[in-house]
């Protein structure tokens, strides 16, 4: 089927927005900035919040963000619809002390973030990014635009690495970012001046690397989408999208997107989908509404949650890998994640559900189940089910080359996921 031109234009603003957010910092700030460009009011967690009915609003903890917004009969016990998504990718993340070299080499001393496949990152131009916390309290976003490299050692010098690359986490993954004496230079400067800060004045810093390369739309009737974080910087674009054209009707449910922090590592922070942060939003919200604890839980009761990240769509180099029968492919729509071992949350209740968004939106849907032989990820799906008890479904879109530093998708599942959001949103 032809990629629409809406489809492509979701796809070149995706670009922008994967732009914009080398870290899971700059993703909130950057989901926050559209949100209220649309309308929505920015709130801050140690403000008292207004009053909720028809209201729009944003308040970003950390690299996460949640979004709402209120219809004006909202009741105590009107549902809530959340579109869960994460703002953080794999990859790297800089360490204390971290300007290192040797040779004339200028390095970067760099953790493994997550899981990464690191042969991925080799020989490509990065980026440094992060908040950078300074000595008069305030909070800077930073990012040096393309600094580093990780250069690949020549097959001249290792003849047998077509034979399996195996790179040592703590030698081989130090990227270059300038030639000299490492004594007398401070990465940290780097950072700094991109912030338009003195380095002297950075007291603390969250920084990650990330692939420079913009994302690009090619192949054959445009049909792929290439570029780094999509994982899952998709579901939080589709989110934002969704929510920044909701407009609920009577009786419709509370819209909320919740993209959170810390995925890729199991979720455990303050900002991460194991964390309070969702919950201490909705509690906040449903006080404004005159609700108590038990009829919290009545909404609760009738709410949903889409856990929306990506999902393997089948390799045509490595079918063996995939379950030899539910196979999704790029381009056949956005899917929906089922495990028998509830390492996605999905079940029958939902699955019916989910059908039924999707038709709304007159986007079709493929299922993903793992191959038994191979383990199956987890999501934020389970986790946000048993911390708040509502019925969750897990779903995404079907990538290649996941946790790869430039990942693949099919342009038109990027749009549809955004349709099918809208759809959800609406109850």
């Amino acid at each position: 089927m032809p990629v629409t031109p809406a489809a492509l234009a979701h796809a070149e603003d995706l670009a922008d927005f994967v732009a914009a957010s080398p870290s899971s910092y700059h993703a909130a700030a950057e989901v926050a900035r559209r949100l209220e460009e649309s309308g929505f009011t920015r709130l801050q967690e140690e403000d008292e919040w207004p009053l909720q009915p028809g209201g729009r609003f944003v308040v970003v903890r950390d690299g996460a963000a949640i979004a709402w917004v209120v219809p004006s009969d909202a009741a105590t016990t009107t549902p809530v619809q959340i579109f869960g998504a994460h703002t953080d990718s794999p990859g790297f993340k800089l360490k204390p002390q971290p300007t290192t070299g040797s040779r004339g080499w200028l390095q970067a001393a760099v953790e493994v973030y997550g899981g990464p496949l690191l042969n991925s990152w080799l020989d490509r131009e990065l980026r440094l990014a992060g908040r950078l916390a300074l000595a008069d309290g305030r909070v800077v976003l930073a990012d040096t635009g393309a600094l580093l490299r990780l250069p690949q050692l020549a097959i001249h010098l290792d003849r047998g690495v077509n034979n399996g690359l195996a790179l040592d986490k703590q030698t081989e993954t130090q990227p270059v970012w300038g030639l000299g004496d490492p004594t007398e230079a401070d990465i940290l400067a780097e950072l700094a001046a991109s912030a338009d800060v003195a380095a002297s004045e950075i007291r603390g810093y969250d920084v990650v690397i990330a692939d420079s390369a913009r994302g690009a739309v090619f192949g054959k009737d445009d049909a792929f989408f290439a570029s780094g974080r999509l994982d899952d910087l998709a579901s939080v674009h589709a989110g934002v999208v969704a929510l920044a054209t909701h407009e609920p009707s009577a009786g419709a449910p509370i819209a909320v997107l919740a993209a959170f922090d810390h995925e890729e590592l199991g979720s455990e922070s303050r900002s991460g989908a194991a964390g309070p942060f969702l919950e201490d939003v909705l509690e906040r919200v449903y006080s404004r509404l005159g609700a108590d604890g038990s009829t919290r839980r009545q909404a609760y009761a009738s709410s949903w949650c889409l856990s929306s990240d990506v999902g393997h769509s089948v390799h045509p180099n490595y079918a063996a890998k995939h379950d030899p029968v539910v196979q999704p492919v790029l381009g056949s729509g956005p899917i929906l994640k089922i495990n028998a071992n509830q390492r996605y949350a999905t079940d029958a209740i939902g699955t019916a559900s989910w059908r039924s968004w999707c038709e709304r939106a007159g986007v079709a849907t493929q299922e993903f189940v793992s191959n038994n032989s191979v383990p199956c990820g987890s999501t934020i799906g389970p986790i946000t089910a048993t911390r708040l008890g509502i019925r969750t479904v897990d779903v995404g879109i079907p990538i290649l080359s996941m946790h790869s530093a430039r990942e693949l998708a099919g342009v038109s599942d990027l749009h549809d996921l955004a349709r099918t959001a809208q759809s959800f949103f609406a109850g």
